[in-house]
């Protein structure tokens, strides 16, 4: 929710002005015309539903690694093993977003077969929120899982101070009935990159307890010094210990990068990465009568919404509730874009000689 004065400096942008406008930057860095579409979705996507810091925010960096070569504007994807329930693919560099959206519908047609799918992924790019994967199954009556090796390491192992890890992501959609579906999307940080980097675009102070310094474990509150610390993981040694497990699954096991291994999306041109990521599809029909299941995922949503709450407590959502309600008024009322953010793109777009994003809206 926004408050009053952030608010009064955002401006509320349609969706399909949005949706032009990605298509026709992406276009003007290379992309051919489906492969655009497909990023374009995924990014209005992240916006719509509320993944703010993986939509249009992102687009800036995407633009800076396509026109350095880091990202492959029209990579040929392979389908390098393949069993009756596995794949892995080869990105060939390509944008995360076209990557993983072959990726998940692969894993949906080896689920349909087999009753589940793993498609593991390598030389991929950073492809936004994982939801936007996780949730491709759904359409399908299916389970997704999505999770990441991220393409740069920002956090410590727990009670370490070098970066070898990143906020690497796990996001799950499982589907339900009247309800909106359960779909849990979390970094692994206490805070993802994307949040933090919003922070450093406003000049906003973060709050404690995000980052910590290097040298002796104290506070960064200044998003300008960013680089003195690492992020802290959710849950202390936890979220490490899961961001570990999330990292070697989607890295070595694709032969992907991991650890020390890992080449910062912002390196020089020249230094390509090696990103890995998994989508898993299972049909929820192999277990249990699809319809059954729903109902029973809505009579449990409702119980949990409904029990008693703690003092203060105006409600109690489930992960995908807040999802599907910004989705729907995004759609309505516009995606609501900040000052500084839509200088930044309208300043993009003038470099692309394409539209801006003020004029389209």
């Amino acid at each position: 929710m926004l408050t009053k004065t952030e608010a009064q400096g955002t401006r509320r942008i349609p969706a399909a002005a949005l949706r032009a406008f990605l298509v026709d930057a992406l276009r003007a860095c290379g992309l051919p015309q489906a492969d655009a579409a497909i990023a374009a979705a995924a990014m209005l996507e992240a916006d719509l539903t509320g993944s703010d810091a993986h939509g249009v925010f992102r687009l800036a960096g995407y633009v800076r690694q396509l026109q350095r070569g880091a990202i492959n504007p029209r990579p040929s994807i392979r389908v390098l093993q393949r069993s009756p329930a596995t794949a892995l693919i080869d990105g060939d560099q390509g944008m995360g977003h076209v990557v993983m959206t072959y990726a998940a519908n692969l894993a949906v047609e080896l689920a349909r077969a087999a009753g589940v799918g793993w498609v593991g992924a390598r030389c991929s790019n950073h492809a936004g929120a994982g939801a936007i994967y996780a949730a491709i199954p759904l359409r399908h009556g299916m389970v997704g899982i999505y999770g990441a090796a991220s393409s740069v390491n920002h956090m410590a192992p727990w009670g370490g101070s070098e970066p070898l890890l990143g906020t690497n992501p796990i996001a799950v959609a499982i589907p339900a009935g009247d309800e909106p579906p359960v779909v849990l999307d979390i970094a692994t940080s206490l805070a993802s990159n994307g949040a933090i980097r919003t922070y450093e675009l406003e000049g906003k102070p973060m709050p404690a307890g995000w980052v910590q310094h290097r040298k002796d474990g104290s506070p960064v509150t200044d998003p300008r010094r960013i680089e003195e610390g690492t992020y802290l993981p959710m849950g202390g040694y936890k979220g490490s210990g899961l961001s570990l497990v999330i990292g070697l699954l989607a890295g070595p096991l694709n032969r992907a990068a991991f650890g020390r291994d890992i080449r910062d999306f912002a390196a020089p041109a020249g230094e390509k990465g090696n990103v890995g990521q998994f989508v898993v599809a299972f049909d929820v029909a192999r277990f249990v009568l699809l319809d059954a299941f729903k109902a029973e995922v809505d009579r449990h949503i409702r119980d949990l919404i409904s029990s008693h709450r703690l003092p203060g407590r105006d409600e109690i959502r489930v992960p995908g509730m807040g999802r599907a309600a910004r989705r729907a008024e995004r759609e309505r009322n516009g995606v609501p874009l900040s000052a500084s953010v839509l200088a930044q793109i309208d300043e993009l777009a003038k470099s692309l000689d394409v539209a801006s994003l003020s004029a389209r809206a």
